[in-house]
């Protein structure tokens, strides 16, 4: 079942590639998340989306937001993708596709993992979500137009 605009975000708690375990409750009352959830460190689109999102860093950050990047990718994959482009936000390990699976990511032609990002608010609550495979850098601006309205 795929989670919906207004629904309480699942908890989580997943590896990062500093080592660290994040769960979204480490941030309710306290900041909106912006989850994105993409298909693999270092290809292509990945690449391009995870830059966009480390260029409109400030932005983020001046919106009172976190960003965490998921993908079924291993914590040292998630560490020498964050290094090589010098991603300043957490990327989460999802090993298994768990988390993807409780927030009903789909698969594109049945076998690519989905691009999907969702706005959680200080509160839990999925504020927005927006699905794209192939417009890797729409992703960034519909968060940011999101959180300005928040």
């Amino acid at each position: 079942m795929a989670i919906a605009v207004g629904d309480v975000a699942p908890d989580f708690s997943l590896p990062a590639q500093d080592g660290s375990t994040v769960s979204l409750s480490d941030f309710r009352g306290q900041k909106p998340v912006v989850l994105y959830f993409y298909p693999k460190d270092d290809t292509p689109g990945c690449t391009i989306e995870a830059c966009s999102f480390r260029d409109s860093y400030t932005a983020f950050q001046e919106a009172g937001a976190v960003v965490l990047g998921v993908s079924s990718d291993s914590v040292e994959s998630h560490q020498r993708f964050a290094k090589k482009y010098n991603l300043p936000f957490q990327l989460l390990s999802d090993e298994g596709d768990r988390l993807r699976q409780s927030y009903g990511v789909p698969k594109t032609l049945f076998v690519i993992p989905g691009r999907v990002t969702y706005v959680i608010d200080k509160e839990g609550k999925v504020r927005h979500i927006f699905d794209s495979l192939l417009n890797a850098q729409a992703h960034i601006q519909e968060s940011l137009n999101i959180l300005r309205s928040l």
